[in-house]
């Protein structure tokens, strides 16, 4: 019986199954995708990556993401820092860099064995977001249970941050799945909510569109750390605590958001065909 190789593999408890299809042409639809994430019948994960042969000169590997409810996203922070320890063990270099469809995302092994991405230009305007009309991105007009006056940006997906004064009573459990589907977002949204400790170092736990409350999201401490900056609440650097840990955010000069943090793999295994299925053929990505 035919099987189909994969790493389980993480960053901060933020989980990802990692296919890899750079000789081997692999296609996942969304039923498929689906199944292999469920936590219960499948391997289970926040999300699914399928590493593809580039497209664009420089880049090393075209990164598809797919969230555990099946559609497939722009970014991913912490899957880009997985994907690019895997290429540095692959390389025995200390540096790779990913191709997604947001662009290239240069990765780098620095001190203590972390591993950081830069994570291309935070956008803030309403139609980089995108947001259903123009609005104040710094102050947006929308609220929800305890959130109010969020600020929007994208990290190469949508997000909305709230700040809050206490992390403890906020039940993001419960208000993230209505944010995230509010009318403002026609592509949806990733909500988080940011209590600030002092001005290095915020609080944050996320509710991330198409996979629910997640322990860590990346791109989102990035935008947890652009939202702090734009409304003078933090420096451009700070460590963002999540529920599985610290990544150290930067938001340069450039304008692009730099982050760090460990990673990890978890086990390797292989899918069995009833939960594979036909993953051969070439995919248009």
């Amino acid at each position: 019986m035919a099987t189909t190789p994969f790493m389980k593999m993480h960053g901060l408890g933020n989980d990802f199954v990692v296919l890899d299809g750079r000789t081997h042409p692999i296609r996942l639809d969304p039923e498929r995708a689906r199944a292999i994430s469920d936590r219960r019948l499948g391997v289970g994960c926040d999300q699914l990556i399928v590493m593809h042969p580039p497209r664009a000169s420089g880049a090393e590997v075209f990164m598809q993401i797919l969230n555990a409810d099946g559609d497939e996203v722009e970014a991913c922070g912490n899957a880009s820092r997985c994907v690019g320890d895997l290429l540095m063990r692959e390389s025995g270099r200390d540096s790779s860099v990913i191709e997604t469809v947001y662009g290239l995302l240069p990765a780098e092994r620095t001190e203590g064995g972390l591993v950081a991405v830069d994570m291309g230009r935070a956008r803030d305007r309403w139609d980089e977001i995108p947001l259903a009309g123009e609005v104040d991105t710094d102050h947006v007009d929308i609220s929800v249970g305890p959130f109010s006056d969020g600020c929007a940006v994208n990290i190469g997906n949508p997000h909305i941050v709230f700040f809050v004064e206490d992390m403890d009573t906020i039940a993001i459990e419960e208000y993230g799945p209505l944010v995230e589907k509010h009318p403002l977002f026609p592509r949806r949204t990733n909500v988080e909510a940011v209590q600030v400790l002092d001005r290095d170092r915020l609080r944050m736990r996320v509710w991330e569109r198409g996979v629910g409350v997640t322990r860590a999201c990346g791109s989102g401490a990035c935008a947890a750390l652009v939202a702090a900056a734009r409304r003078g609440l933090s420096a451009r650097k700070a460590e963002v605590i999540l529920d599985g840990g610290p990544l150290v955010v930067e938001w340069l000069e450039n304008g692009h958001v730099r982050m760090a943090g460990p990673v990890a793999l978890s086990f390797t295994g292989e899918l069995a065909p009833d939960l594979a299925g036909d993953l051969a053929g070439d995919l248009a990505v």
